[in-house]
């Protein structure tokens, strides 16, 4: 078994967890056993079903444009992998992100924002992100890791309201309304920052690295100008750059490495 394939066990084996600790506090055995039911079966549905469920999380529909699906193929015969399916979610800031449970099954999603405020090239580096991301089956574990983590939070709160009173103390706040998203997102950190580091990498080698750098610097300064109305904070490591990190509390525990460090290793490769 790879170090990967490992971490991927351990992401869900962690998720589900925290998945049967909330049935367990508010709900006893019983409560366990319905979130153990739960995290089973949802297990199996992201596996084969994740990519879909994130599609209609933002609305994305097939993306008809000759160009973008151009590139699409051209870096994909390049990569030595079939070219995904494309699509477009509208979004008011520049962005992108790949899904899919594998290779064969894989899906690219870019913002309409994209298309409008980067030009070709800076364009082509960000699909070759994502296609390097799809070459390493990075999107599979990404996409169960937001659909899975996004379910923690809901799972917690049907325990929270769906039940008595009695026994709930500011503890009971405590763990569902901070300590449980925040391990959840601290579980994702740890998958996802190496690998964006690997998939700038594998980006500019396919592309342009001066290219690439460019682009995540204007998709960072637009996300933080104007961050995203829509959509949900639990599949933010999905995107090239978090769409959602306007915020100073949400950067601390932001799922991506510096867009600095970022680009500076990219212009290393560059020279």
């Amino acid at each position: 078994m790879s170090l990967y394939t490992l971490r991927t066990v351990l992401l869900l084996g962690i998720l589900s967890a925290i998945l049967l600790g909330i049935g367990l506090f508010f709900g006893g055995f019983i409560g366990m056993s319905i979130a153990l039911a739960i995290a089973l079966v949802m297990n199996i549905v992201m596996y084969w079903f994740s990519d879909k469920i994130v599609l209609r999380m933002y609305g994305a529909k097939p993306l008809k444009n000759a160009k973008i699906n151009n590139i699409v193929e051209k870096l994909a015969k390049k990569a030595g992998i079939p070219a995904p399916k494309t699509y477009v979610v509208d979004m008011d800031t520049p962005n992108a992100f790949a899904t899919g449970r594998n290779t064969q099954n894989a899906v690219v999603a870019v913002t309409t924002k994209l298309m409008d405020e980067l030009n070709d090239k800076e364009i082509e580096g960000v699909l070759a992100h994502e296609l390097s991301h799809i070459k390493h089956n990075d999107m599979l574990v990404n996409t169960i890791a937001a659909t899975v983590g996004a379910a923690i939070s809901w799972i917690g709160y049907i325990f929270w309201f769906g039940s008595d009173n009695e026994g709930k103390n500011a503890l009971s706040y405590v763990l569902l309304f901070i300590m449980v998203p925040l391990a959840a997102l601290l579980v994702r950190m740890g998958i996802s920052r190496s690998r964006e580091y690997f998939a700038d990498q594998g980006g500019a080698e396919l592309s342009n690295p001066l290219e690439l750098a460019s682009a995540l610097d204007k998709i960072s300064k637009s996300a933080k100008a104007k961050p995203p109305t829509k959509g949900s904070t639990a599949t933010s490591h999905m995107f090239i750059v978090n769409p959602f990190s306007g915020s100073a509390l949400l950067n601390l525990f932001s799922t991506h490495p510096p867009v600095e460090e970022r680009i500076r290793r990219l212009k290393e490769m560059a020279k």
